[in-house]
């Protein structure tokens, strides 16, 4: 569930020492007293703020809306991941132990982020990206790309630029202009498109005129390419129509194959088949903090008679087997075996925090590509489970090519065959 967001709240999580610094920066509120304001309790400060006017409070109203997002489990994780990767780009190892101390030390996730937004405006945008990439759900998948490095020079990714440009101004008469933004994440390639979409008036308020306004949005295209798997993940709400498009776009652009190869025959990544059996196990790592999984929810699909399917769910919480013991009424009154598994719900308990109660997460997986699960830590872990578990087979490794025999060893004889 989204947190809700109020200035005045924003000033009572917040210490403040940080508040005056930012303040200070933006010119204002110089007369008052930070150090004599009680901790978290910013009234003095909260009736200046009413009286400043409209356009400063707003601008600053977004900053401070983005901090307090960050200021979670969640957008830690993020800050750290962007961190990562400009000390190691930098060579300073040192200074990333000693960024991650300092924000360890720190005493709420709402602190770590407003220090970051301060201190190192160079981590602030990738990490607000990554933090948005995570709320993100319902990921389309593509294999078999490949294993070549992502090109992310300007020229790869202005080449990717045009092709979405191209594409979605003649198909959808929108896409004029636009950016696309690339990012590493550990192992993960991370581009953020943002084409130009179509005009819209909204009732604003601007410098107390009330007024419909026009204004022309952006709206988002998210890659997540994997060298080691060879493949690309991709978010797009948007028509279905467009996203093999967009697969062959980011394909011939940055990862400069001629063409997008063909799906696998077998085209489906999430096999749900073995899910059909009770006595089905869960495989996951004994420090992964999972404790159980239960499948919540099945919905069968015809195979002989098209938009025929059958939806079961049962309470679980006291008999893990509930939902198939439902199945097996049904099994009873008519056949089966025409039905295959298209989609399935999770219920999984984990532990996050060492010390506090187990968190259950819902997972919804449908076939033949379609996950609910995010790419933050923990739905990462997650996605190690289902893969563990054969629901989200991985590759098999490429075997090695044999070294070619050396001319003087003997050659191998053949096994005579047995008879």
């Amino acid at each position: 569930m989204a947190r809700h967001y109020s200035t005045r709240d924003f000033f009572r999580q917040m210490p403040n020492a940080l508040l005056a610094r930012y303040f200070a920066g933006r010119g204002v509120f110089s007369e008052l007293d930070f150090v004599a304001m009680p901790e978290t309790k910013p009234d003095a400060l909260f009736g200046s703020w009413l009286y400043l006017s409209d356009g400063q409070r707003s601008a600053m109203d977004a900053e401070f809306a983005d901090i307090f997002e960050m200021g979670c489990e969640k957008g830690f994780r993020a800050i750290l991941d962007e961190a990562q990767f400009h000390f190691e780009q930098a060579a300073d190892p040192v200074g990333g132990t000693a960024f991650v101390d300092r924000l360890a030390e720190m005493a709420s996730h709402y602190e770590r982020a407003m220090v970051t937004f301060l201190d190192h405006p160079e981590f602030w945008k990738g990490a607000t990206r990554f933090y948005h990439a995570d709320t993100l759900s319902y990921w389309r998948k593509r294999k078999k790309l490949g294993h070549q490095a992502a090109a992310v020079d300007t020229a790869s990714v202005d080449q990717l630029v045009t092709a979405m440009r191209t594409y979605f101004h003649h198909t959808e008469g929108r896409g004029k202009n636009c950016v696309v933004e690339p990012f590493r994440r550990g192992e993960h390639d991370y581009f953020f498109a943002y084409p130009e979409d179509f005009s819209q008036q909204s009732i604003e308020w601007v410098d107390g005129d009330f007024a419909q306004r026009p204004h022309t949005p952006a709206f988002e295209v998210v890659f997540v390419y994997s060298q080691a798997e060879g493949s690309l993940d991709l978010n797009y709400r948007g028509a279905k129509k467009a996203i093999e498009p967009l697969q062959a776009m980011f394909a011939t652009a940055i990862l400069k194959l001629s063409e997008l190869p063909p799906d696998p025959k077998d085209s489906r990544v999430y096999d749900l088949g073995p899910l059909r059996e009770r006595n089905f196990e869960f495989t996951y790592e004994p420090g992964s903090g999972i404790e159980s999984v239960v499948v919540k929810k099945l919905r069968l699909s015809s195979r002989a008679t098209k938009g025929e399917r059958i939806s079961l769910e049962a309470d679980t919480s006291q008999d893990p087997q509930a939902v198939y013991k439902l199945l097996d009424r049904i099994q009873t009154a008519m056949p089966m075996a025409q039905y295959d598994i298209a989609q399935v719900e999770l219920s999984v308990r984990v532990v996050v925090e060492a010390g506090r109660p187990p968190k259950t997460v819902k997972i919804s997986i449908s076939h033949p590509n379609s996950c609910s699960l995010k790419y933050d830590a923990l739905d990462l872990k997650l996605r190690d489970m289902l893969s563990d578990s054969g629901i989200e087979p991985r590759e098999l490794a490429e075997l090695p090519t044999p070294e070619a025999p050396d001319a003087e060893a003997p050659a191998a004889v053949a096994p005579e065959p047995v008879e």
